[in-house]
């Protein structure tokens, strides 16, 4: 009786585990994911988390590369608002022709490269754009930069002439995209340095398992047992600790200056990131002053005094499956969550400042910062203009709190008229 008793039980335990591995091979009716079939892809997520997946498709995440369109590119294609001159000789002119939209670089008059809009990268304070030759992807020399609301030379690019043979590399796919497959090329060498891609393999955006990992058995098991709401199979954000946490948010907002060590696109939750990448910075010997707003937003964070005093993580402030972007009442109630009368910590200026405190305390202890790394060029005169990010050193900046308070002078006056 007890081998049998025994027998049943191994049964229960492994019918549901043969089904559901079973499953990883993808019916030939569907496309099969092209990382492995352990990864389901999104569709199969949005099956049981639809709204979650219908607010995350308007994030910056999901749009950090897309198909070019003239739905997905910012800049204007209408004549008067669709050039970039370098100088009195030497342009491009953005254009639309029938076969997709074009950077086309024109000298006295004469058309010497045209290259289409192919894949866009970015898509909250600028964009940037690639193009396919062959397997092979470049960058093109024209972006577009929100705040001018106008095309400038791309970051790092010559603002004397037109350059369309920069080549991009895995590395800024590891942080764009979910993923795609570098190709075997015999004849590449160290002096072309290109890389040739699949095509078919890359996943746009920062998808569901790029940060949950691989969901093909969660998503087997779930759909058979749909009344389980136990999450199996699958790593929950809240069972992390809280260095595994940042870790997973740092494997692209952690600089790109460092050596990598494996593929970034293997990280998964739960990793840890000294694994992948070596540190660009170690906690303790921070000099915030030399951390970059545009790149090392983790170890900004980790050098505030708000960071080092409480147990707070990326996810304390940032909802990433939500639009949060220009919610900043919504970021001061988070910082008012900690810091009260009660605490004796709340804002010393709350008094000059008034019913504001409640809706802004971002732009005194999180204000833009112009980028290190990162300049934009101005059409006809390659001026550099700051390209501000919103620093993640939780302090507190005098010359920022002085602006809030200029401001309220003015506006006060105003009301008082």
């Amino acid at each position: 009786m007890k081998s049998k008793r025994n027998l049943f039980l191994i049964l229960v335990f492994l019918v549901p585990l043969v089904f559901i591995f079973s499953q990883c091979l993808t019916s030939s009716s569907e496309k099969a994911d092209p990382r492995d079939p352990t990864y389901a892809g999104s569709a199969k997520c949005m099956q049981c988390h639809k709204d979650i997946y219908d607010n995350y498709l308007h994030t910056a995440h999901f749009s950090s590369t897309r198909l070019a369109s003239a739905h997905s590119i910012g800049g204007s294609f209408h004549k008067g608002n669709n050039e970039y001159v370098y100088n009195k000789d030497l342009k491009v002119i953005m254009e639309q022709r029938k076969d997709g939209l074009y950077q086309v670089a024109y000298f006295k008059g004469k058309e010497i490269r045209a290259e289409r809009f192919d894949i866009v990268f970015g898509s909250v304070k600028a964009e940037s754009y690639l193009y396919w030759h062959g397997n092979e992807l470049f960058q093109l020399p024209i972006s577009y930069f929100k705040q001018l609301n106008g095309w400038t030379g791309s970051p790092g690019f010559d603002t004397l002439n037109v350059d369309y043979t920069r080549m991009i590399g895995t590395r800024c796919f590891e942080c764009h995209s979910s993923y795609i497959k570098p190709l075997p090329n015999p004849s590449q060498s160290l002096i072309t340095r290109t890389i040739d891609y699949d095509k078919n393999s890359l996943i746009l955006g920062i998808d569901c398992e790029r940060c949950h990992g691989p969901g093909t058995n969660h998503v087997n098991y779930h759909l058979a047992y749909p009344d389980e709401k136990k999450a199996k199979y699958m790593t929950t954000y809240a069972s992390l600790t809280r260095a595994q946490k940042i870790d997973m948010c740092a494997a692209c907002h952690s600089g790109n200056k460092s050596r990598i060590i494996k593929n970034m696109f293997t990280f998964k939750p739960g990793d840890n990131l000294a694994d992948f990448k070596e540190a660009e910075y170690y906690p303790g010997k921070v000099d915030s002053l030399k951390l970059d707003v545009h790149g090392n937003q983790t170890q900004l964070l980790e050098s505030s005094r708000c960071f080092i005093m409480s147990k707070m993580d990326c996810a304390t402030c940032h909802d990433v499956h939500q639009n949060q972007e220009k919610n900043l009442a919504m970021f001061s109630q988070k910082c008012m969550t900690c810091h009260t009368t009660a605490n004796h910590n709340f804002c010393k200026m709350a008094p000059a400042i008034g019913g504001i405190i409640k809706s802004n305390c971002i732009d005194c202890h999180m204000p833009a910062r112009p980028s290190n790394v990162i300049a934009v060029h101005t059409s006809g005169k390659g001026e550099a203009n700051p390209y501000m990010v919103r620093t993640h050193h939780i302090a507190i900046y005098n010359d920022a709190s002085q602006q809030v308070l200029n401001y309220l002078k003015k506006y006060n006056k105003l009301q008082a008229k």
